[in-house]
């Protein structure tokens, strides 16, 4: 049997399973501003609360993208992936016999250390399935599931609440996760020079790509984590996320309740609203690919697209925050235009995210991909957890603050990848330190 396009399936199944993912991570933020009492937490420190889970959650999701991206280049991204998912579902169901903080923090430590599998593994998938010139969109359409896992969460998640409490609730998304492997196993069988399903002409438009055919023919050293560090172009993917993943987990993790601070919203209201400033990022994310790809196609080097796509990203993100943070006093009243100005800050994000995520592809080659990748998703965390930590101190007058921090982070994000990254593929001549 022959099965024509088969890489869109391919990235069609991690787009879902990023949905997932983002389902499972998001419920405790759309729940906890209200279910916080049920472990003996006051109004006044339901926030510190969140600091603290969300905490445990990012300290493992660091450690699991470096371990779990050594993990996609050992294992392959068919394994990697199972082994995956199989863990946040267990961990996200086991979420449901908390009774303590404690014991809910030990199950968010291994929330974490699973669900950061998911990016490292898209990346390389990505690269092995996709020429370069294709590999900004097909970035664009996982990243799309991450906009619409929280999309789709806030009110899935409301609706399963109300319905069946917050146990019955994350028993239910943990079944998800389990259900997605069936069809992975079934149609990733293999690589695509050796997949039995995949068409001759499919093939050699992934594997015969001018820009890619070296990756293919040649073979390709495989880099231990101190050599990746001595090249520039790692360390610009590094310091790059350092600034720029924050900002989106800002909102991933705090908007539910921004929209209940500034504007009084309960959960039914976070539950209709919340949802359109990632639908936002969604279409934002598969623009940013088109964006980029455009240019590659009329003959834009790769590196220098995904730069242009980064640039304009910045822009958008920089002028939407510092928008909110000028006129947030004059917004009380009219929560639409913050929820405006918010969509368009995260439309701005997964435009140049997704460029960024691709670029360890288009500087590294074969088993260095997912390593890059998940050196990138660490660092991203260490500046998350910063950021988390600031959070509940910056906003306990007002969320200024809170949006003039993150317009700050656009602009030094934007200088580590023109500045830092050099223009090709890295070379040994290409070491910075």
């Amino acid at each position: 049997m022959k099965v024509k396009g088969l890489r869109w399936y391919i990235i069609g199944l991690i787009a879902l399973a990023t949905i997932i993912n983002y389902i499972d991570r998001t419920a405790i933020n759309i729940l906890w501003p209200y279910i916080h009492k049920d472990f003996g937490i006051e109004e006044k420190d339901g926030k510190d609360a969140l600091k603290l889970i969300t905490t445990f959650f990012m300290i493992a999701y660091a450690l699991g993208q470096t371990l779990t991206g050594k993990l996609m280049d050992s294992l392959g991204t068919r394994i990697g992936f199972v082994i995956s998912i199989v863990g946040w579902s267990i961990s996200i169901a086991l979420h449901a016999v908390a009774k303590t903080l404690l014991s809910f923090n030990i199950f968010r430590f291994f929330l974490g250390l699973s669900e950061a599998g998911n990016w490292p593994g898209a990346a390389k998938s990505n690269a092995e399935w996709f020429p370069a010139k294709e590999r900004a969109i097909a970035q664009g359409i996982f990243g799309a599931g991450a906009s619409l896992g929280s999309v789709v969460a806030a009110p899935f998640i409301a609706y399963l609440y109300l319905a069946f409490g917050w146990q019955m609730t994350f028993v239910g998304i943990g079944l998800l996760g389990l259900l997605w492997i069936i069809p992975w196993v079934i149609i990733n069988k293999n690589t695509p020079d050796k997949h039995p399903w995949i068409t001759k002409e499919e093939q050699q438009h992934i594997l015969d790509s001018p820009i890619d055919k070296k990756t293919v023919t040649a073979e390709v050293k495989v880099y231990s984590w101190r050599d990746l560090l001595r090249f520039r172009n790692t360390w610009g993917v590094i310091s790059s996320r350092f600034f720029i993943d924050p900002v989106w987990w800002m909102f991933v993790t705090w908007l539910p309740y921004f929209l209940k601070e500034q504007f009084d919203f309960d959960i039914k209201q976070v539950g209709a609203f919340a949802w359109v400033p990632f639908l936002f990022a969604a279409i934002g994310g598969l623009a940013g690919g088109f964006f980029s790809s455009g240019l590659i196609n009329r003959g834009v080097l790769a590196v220098k697209a995904r730069k242009r796509a980064i640039t304009v990203g910045s822009v958008i993100m920089l002028v939407s925050l510092a928008s909110i943070a000028y006129f947030l006093d004059q917004l009380k009243d009219h929560a639409g235009v913050a929820i405006a100005l918010i969509s368009s800050t995260l439309f701005g994000f997964q435009f140049l995210i997704n460029n960024l995520q691709t670029l360890p592809a288009d500087y590294f080659n074969g088993k260095n991909v997912g390593t890059v990748a998940g050196m990138g998703g660490t660092s991203a965390v260490a500046g998350t957890l910063v950021v988390t930590w600031l959070v509940p101190v910056l906003t306990r007058t007002s969320y200024t603050s809170f949006f003039l921090l993150a317009a700050l982070m656009v602009p030094l994000a934007w200088t580590c990848i023109i500045f830092i990254t050099a223009k090709n593929k890295t070379t040994n001549n290409q070491v910075s330190v």
